[in-house]
């Protein structure tokens, strides 16, 4: 390391290992950062990199992809390869190993060890190894492995292990010379060599406890069953669980918007602020402790190591259609945003795979979803939440229905062929860690603030300029209205009728105004689905991002001073169409709520999808499906609810 300094060159770290060692809780801890920890193979697609400074020396860290040898024909197993076989990207090799598989980890360790590189091993879950019968002598392995060894008992030992003093160690350490050829038979007796048998008994029951669990778990039918029973008592508590916090938001931002009401002077200024800005992004926001909740509880499942089994159950059901198992983990990941879970298909094997994948993924009710759910939902069901709940989670399973019937169509129809089997190593149960798990969620809520305070806030800001402007002169209706106002002697009498031409006044500014023109030029298009001109405008601005609607239409129905000090679900239960009908009838929410889980309505998913589709045809084809299938759907949904006479 004093070479180091001396040349001022940066320690460059490469982490590796295979999938679901610990690779990315390493990489935390080593740059103080925030890589998502998983419990099945494939969430990270690609190499991540930190930097940081220990004392007087700058590092970099690669968290390489988890893989399970560098020879292999897999996309991670050739990008590791072509990482670690660049002398100029690594200064040190760490190899992460997990303790309850020490022989299948030995044979992605003997292949790093030959690159020529400084090596050092860290040994993780050796807790979980005892537990299972094995230990290991850390002592003998690393005399035959003449590399530097650190053990980590469990997922916090790095707090007290001295882990950057054991990197920097052994970065200064010279490479040992290998007197034996480092291939299966060396690792066979390496494992025998440092490995001996502990409370066998045990370890046996504990091993026909997680076997009978495990039968259960993964049974073709109550496995299943099972599945969807933990799916919608999640999205039930998400709905449940939320419903104050979201309130107390709610009322927050109509507070602060009656506040500014009365603070600022009259004019276009408060209006920006009050209608524009406040109502927008209030209008996403007050659904922040919903995302913060479900992710919170997926993370609980994640680390528990149920879902590495709900992967292979749904294997069983995805094949028939054309989706092996394979796209479990990028279909999951697309729940969260789909653009993280098209990049993951680039751990599918098959590129028929793939596409398919890649096609179906935005299908997979994200968060930016979950606004938009929450306020459809909300009307039709507001006073039952446990119906309530069960909508909520029917929307995940209509975005799932619809993937997989279409993933069916594409493998049958445009990308024919057989796919290949599923392999995956199924990881230990073990008890999940809250405080990381609301790490996650606390992340994932970032990301969610950041759009609010970004995307959502410029699209506010224009949809009010655009509602604002041009300028239209009150009715001869409005101003009855007022001289009506003016004339009664009853204060109740006549703060209801201002009310009414202050409704109208908006109406018709709107009507008049660009976003107007618009919306009615659109209208005839989304009439089908339940939109008036009003929504019309929402739906086509959330078509550059789902949240959108819910901040677009609540800057709509912006009408002055009351209605902003009117919490949103009021405002828009309360708010009318040009006719006198109300705006979102439970035809028209149920007809938008179908139209919302299917629609393509992400400008940033497309242009990844022609990225990694490599043809911008893939790309249209999958706007052109998704909004052809969500408008039929969506109308059809509206038609039923008529005819079933819940207008």
């Amino acid at each position: 390391m004093k070479n180091q300094e001396q040349s001022g060159k940066t320690l460059r770290i490469s982490v590796t290992g295979n999938p679901n060692v610990g690779k990315s809780t390493l990489f935390n801890a080593l740059v103080t950062g925030n890589a998502r920890v998983s419990n099945f193979p494939g969430i990270t697609a690609e190499s991540l990199v930190g930097k940081d400074r220990w004392g007087d020396i700058d590092v970099e860290v690669t968290d390489l992809p988890g893989c399970y040898g560098l020879q292999l024909d897999l996309p991670e197993s050739r990008h590791c390869q072509q990482h670690l076989g660049a002398p100029q990207k690594s200064d040190l090799i760490v190899s992460v190993i997990d303790a309850v598989s020490l022989r299948r980890n030995m044979n992605l360790l003997a292949e790093c060890m030959q690159k020529g590189t400084p090596n050092a091993v860290i040994v993780t879950r050796t807790d979980e190894a005892r537990l299972r019968g094995v230990e290991i002598d850390f002592q003998r392995l690393e005399e035959m492995l003449q590399v530097p060894v650190l053990e980590l008992a469990h997922r916090h030992a790095h707090r007290n292990a001295g882990l950057k003093e054991f990197i920097l160690a052994a970065a200064e350490r010279p490479v040992s010379p290998q007197d034996t050829v480092l291939d299966s038979k060396w690792v066979d007796d390496t494992v025998a060599a440092v490995t001996r048998p502990v409370r066998p008994e045990e370890a046996r029951k504990r091993r026909e406890k997680e076997d009978r669990l495990d039968r259960f778990l993964l049974h073709p039918f109550w496995g299943l069953t099972t599945f969807f029973i933990i799916m919608s008592l999640l999205f039930g508590c998400v709905f449940w669980l939320a419903q104050i916090p979201m309130e107390w938001l709610d009322n927050t931002f109509a507070l602060i918007a009656d506040w500014v009401s009365t603070s600022m002077p009259e004019g276009e200024v408060r209006s920006l602020v009050v209608e524009g800005i406040i109502g927008g992004v209030s209008g996403t926001l007050i659904f922040l402790p919903q995302v913060l909740l479900l992710f919170f509880l997926i993370s609980i499942l994640e680390e528990t190591g149920y879902l590495a089994r709900a992967a292979l159950v749904a294997d069983r059901w995805l094949r028939p259609f054309g989706l092996p198992g394979h796209s479990f983990v990028p279909l999951l990941s697309s729940h969260a945003c789909a653009i993280p879970g098209i990049l993951c298909t680039r751990l599918i094997p098959d590129r028929k795979d793939r596409l398919a994948a890649i096609l179906v993924a935005p299908f997979l009710s994200c968060a930016a979803r979950l606004p938009v759910y929450q306020l459809l939902v909300g009307l039709l069901f507001p006073e039952n939440p446990f119906i309530a709940g069960l909508a909520f989670a029917g929307c995940y399973l209509l975005g799932a229905l619809a993937a997989v019937f279409s993933a069916w169509i594409v493998r049958r129809f445009l990308l024919p062929g057989p796919s290949p089997d599923l392999v995956l190593e199924l990881p230990p149960f073990q008890r999940p860690s809250l405080v990381d798990s609301l790490k996650i969620a606390c992340q994932r809520g970032w990301i969610f603030l950041k759009n609010a305070g970004t995307v959502i806030l410029l699209m506010c800001i224009v949809l009010w300029w655009l509602g604002t402007y041009p300028k239209s002169t009150e009715s001869s209706a409005v101003a009855d209205l007022r001289a009506k106002a003016e004339a009664v002697e009853s204060v109740e009498e006549a703060e209801a009728l201002v009310e009414e031409a202050d409704s109208l006044a908006s109406r018709e500014s709107t009507a008049a105004s660009y976003l107007g023109r618009i919306g009615k030029s659109v209208e005839p298009v989304f009439a089908p689905i339940g939109a008036d001109w009003q929504l019309s405008i929402s739906i086509m601005a959330s078509f550059a991002a789902r949240e959108v609607f819910v901040s677009s239409t609540s800057v709509l129905l912006g009408t002055g001073e009351e209605a902003e000090a009117e919490p949103l679900m009021d405002k828009i239960r309360n708010s009318r169409r040009d006719d006198g009908s109300p705006l979102l009838t439970p035809s028209s929410a149920a007809g938008l709520l179908v139209f919302f889980v299917l629609a393509m309505q992400c400008l940033p998913t497309l242009a990844v999808t022609r990225k990694e589709s490599g043809a911008w045809k893939w790309a249209i084809l999958q706007l052109t499906w998704m909004s052809l299938l969500a408008w039929g759907m969506a109308a059809a949904m509206r038609m039923l609810i008529l005819l079933l006479g819940w207008e």
